[in-house]
């Protein structure tokens, strides 16, 4: 009962039991001078001296404790702050036990001396009356309590006892268990002062835990009763609304909240709407809020037992996102123009509104080309190349009349849309003021550049037009710029559209015609001039359409390039060509075009591999052709394709020598075995010893790197005469050893040649047998 209660308390408790016996003085006062004044009317009655010290004494000591009440609430003292807490309790301890000192003196002294009846009972009733209020005042500390207690209760027992009245030590023994109940009271007051402490702290922890996760929730938190006022909300939510600055809004209306976002711009009038809405009718949903400060808050809100929720989470970020994501997905990321997709859209847009006009006017559709764009890619870099991009971007709509569209197609490629009501001069005027702007020069941080612009162009009055009919329109003039030599004007004309119907025909019938096998084989002889001998062929395609009867190679060969059908195509000449050879005799040879397109869509050396699995034709026979163009773009590809058949030991001949790039590098980095000089070097040798000379110099380099030397186009016979005596060629190839032959012609001549075991007069040869 003695043990210190800071030992046996959590800080916060023993704290709080320590403010609860300085709870009230002024109680505590009345209580000692009332009990002053009890003395002192006893004393008075019994004329005793001892009593009216008493008296005095409760006066002094009661001032005294009222003095150091007053102390204690000028003092600071922690919730949590111990070692203070023990200094107050000594100081309480102190007080206490002086208080109760003298109760129990006045008590020993009423019985035992003074011996008056009236004495005897106002001391005995008034200090037991103190003894229940002790328990009630300071049953927070057991130990002071106790020590009260027991100061009041020996000296009254005692003074009982002297007194030698056998009931009044009756009495002493009755007393007892009043004695022993206060502190069973005590204890039961102060278990109820920390249940109470302890529910307190507990509340307040929680409230405080509540508060910060109000405060650190990432979402808005407004929470509302029956009656639809505020019961929670955080920071967060009123953000949503515009209040930046703290504010107390518990217990307000919401209509009060809703006015205030309203005023201030926070709140549209049909957000609101929607809002109010779901929370009066119980249902759940989401509400978009954009305010004017570009703020934009997700509000759910969900209803449950007539109160509601609302969760506001700020989504500006992901809006800010999303629209960034949209403005990529429809603006060219490099010039700011609008993007092919977004460009189509806001033609379409014109030309619907256009529909409503009086004076519909002309739409225009341009579609301009840096001409060789790549060329400053590979010289300037990549960088320059984008700083032109961007300048361009920049000029055209300058240029062009304020309601014109703007937009880069891709790459170099970029495209303008206006309408215009004036006439074709004008629009064709207009065409010239951009391609004028753009060959203006531009100043590069690397360097200054001069550019030329191809332009395709396509005006329509007809209020039908669609984007797709003008952009392949516009795309085919372009076309026809490029073509046409580059740094051109063009305006579409109705003879574009026929040949691009027909060779979108031609397209759907060439994919038939490779599927079923429609591609015939012609093969031109190629020929020894010494011994005037056939040693090889070259097969070549043809193309004979149901319609429109045969189409020329220079025709359906580009039409298989641009669609992806040359690997087809070129799969069939090699089974068909190789299948073909296996027939012939055994010294001829056969030779198969190789497309640069070939090496970049498939595996070239299983395709020819796989070819002459198939036909049974011994690798030696077969010998393929490659232009420079096709070894300069595909090189990595080509060398590797080209070395692994060589080895296998197909031939491999570069066709066309003359025509394509000027490096002569690949011609010993690749396993050439023949060097084919292109027509172009017989067409002033008759006349300009130059020529021959230079035709001369081209065989020599070929023999020179131990190829075999072809050349090609040979069709008078005094071109043959030249090429013989000046040059050291090895084979020819010519109209002049007769137009490429079918398959049942060819096998017929190169039959008879084998079988008289003589020279056949190829010359002599028709074209039709």
């Amino acid at each position: 009962m003695f043990q210190a209660a800071h030992k046996l308390l959590p800080p916060i408790d023993y704290v709080s039991l320590i403010r609860s016996l300085y709870a009230d003085r002024l109680s505590m006062l009345l209580g000692a001078y009332g009990s002053a004044l009890a003395a002192g009317v006893a004393a008075l009655e019994s004329r005793s001296a001892y009593l009216a010290s008493i008296a005095v004494l409760f006066i002094i000591v009661g001032a005294v404790r009222h003095l150091d009440m007053r102390a204690f609430a000028d003092a600071e003292l922690g919730d949590e702050d111990v070692e203070t807490a023990i200094y107050w309790e000594g100081r309480a301890t102190i007080g206490a036990a002086a208080i109760a000192t003298v109760y129990g003196v006045w008590c020993l002294l009423s019985f035992w001396v003074v011996d008056d009846a009236f004495a005897e009972l106002t001391a005995a009733s008034v200090s037991v009356s103190v003894l229940v209020g002790v328990a009630q005042r300071n049953f927070a500390i057991d130990r002071l309590m106790t020590i009260q207690v027991l100061l009041i209760a020996v000296p009254m027992s005692l003074g009982l006892l002297l007194t030698g009245d056998i009931f009044y030590a009756l009495l002493t023994l009755l007393l007892l268990p009043f004695f022993v109940s206060l502190r069973k009271i005590a204890g039961n007051s102060r278990d109820v002062l920390l249940r109470a402490v302890h529910g307190r702290t507990t509340a307040s922890a929680l409230a405080v835990q509540l508060d910060t996760a109000l405060d650190t929730l990432a979402h808005g938190l407004l929470m509302l009763d029956q009656n639809r006022l505020i019961e929670v909300a955080n920071d967060s939510a009123l953000e949503a609304f515009g209040i930046d600055e703290p504010a107390d809004w518990l217990g307000c209306p919401l209509y009060e909240l809703f006015d205030h976002a309203l005023e201030t711009g926070a709140l549209t009038s049909a957000a609101a709407r929607r809002m109010l809405v779901l929370i009066e009718t119980g249902a759940s949903g989401k509400v978009l809020i954009g305010n004017r400060a570009g703020q934009y808050f997700e509000a759910s809100i969900s209803s449950r037992d007539a109160k509601v929720v609302l969760l506001f989470e700020d989504i500006s970020d992901r809006i800010a996102a999303e629209e960034r994501i949209s403005h990529m997905a429809r603006f060219d990321a490099l010039t700011g123009l609008p993007n092919r997709a977004h460009f189509a859209e806001l033609v379409e847009g014109a030309l619907e509104a256009r529909l409503d006009e009086i004076e519909p006017g002309i739409a225009a559709l341009l579609i301009l080309d840096i001409d060789d764009f790549k060329h400053i890619n590979d010289t300037l870099g990549h960088l320059a190349g984008d700083q032109l991009l961007e300048e361009v971007g920049l000029r055209l709509p300058a240029v062009l009349p304020r309601d014109a569209i703007v937009g880069r197609l891709g790459g170099d490629e970029f495209i303008v849309f206006f309408i215009s009501h004036g006439n074709e001069d004008v629009i064709e005027a207009d065409a010239r003021r951009v391609v004028a702007a753009l060959q203006v020069p531009y100043r590069l941080p690397s360097r200054e550049l001069t550019i030329n612009v191809s332009l395709g162009s396509v005006s329509s009055t007809d209020r039908g037009d669609d984007f797709d009919q003008l952009m392949i329109k516009a795309d085919l003039a372009l076309n026809a710029a490029k073509s046409g030599g580059k740094n051109r004007i063009v305006q579409f004309h109705a003879r574009m559209d026929t040949e691009y119907q027909l060779r979108q025909q031609l397209k759907i019938d060439l994919k038939a015609a490779i599927a079923d096998g429609e591609i015939q084989l012609a093969y031109q002889p190629i020929v020894d001039p010494r011994e005037n001998r056939v040693v090889g062929c070259e097969a070549l395609a043809r193309w004979k359409h149901a319609t429109l009867g045969a189409i020329s190679p220079a025709v359906f060969i580009p039409i298989a390039e641009d669609t992806g059908m040359i690997t087809d195509l070129t799969r069939f000449v090699l089974a068909k060509a190789t299948q073909d050879c296996r027939t012939w005799p055994d010294d001829m040879r056969v030779a198969v075009n190789i497309s640069a397109r070939d090496f970049r869509s498939c595996d070239v050396s299983e395709l020819v591999t796989d070819a002459l699995d198939k036909a049974g034709l011994s690798p030696e026979r077969l010998e393929i052709e490659v232009t420079e163009t096709t070894v300069i773009q595909q090189r990595d590809a080509a060398a590797s394709a080209l070395l692994e058949l060589s080895k296998r030991g197909v031939g491999i001949a570069l066709d066309d020598f003359g025509t394509g790039y000027s490096s002569l590098s690949y011609l010993s980095a690749l396993p050439f075995t023949k060097l084919k000089i292109d027509r172009s070097f017989l067409d002033d040798i008759e006349s300009d010893d130059k020529a021959l000379k230079l035709l001369a110099n081209v065989v020599k380099l070929g023999k020179d790197l131990d190829l075999v030397a072809t050349i090609e186009g040979v069709e008078t016979e005094r071109q043959l005469e030249l090429v013989t005596k000046h040059t050291e060629v090895d084979l020819i190839q010519g109209f002049l050893y007769g137009a490429p032959l079918s398959y049942d012609a060819i096998s017929r001549l190169l039959e008879r040649q084998h079988s008289r075991q003589t020279v056949v007069p190829l010359r002599l040869v028709s074209t039709n047998t």
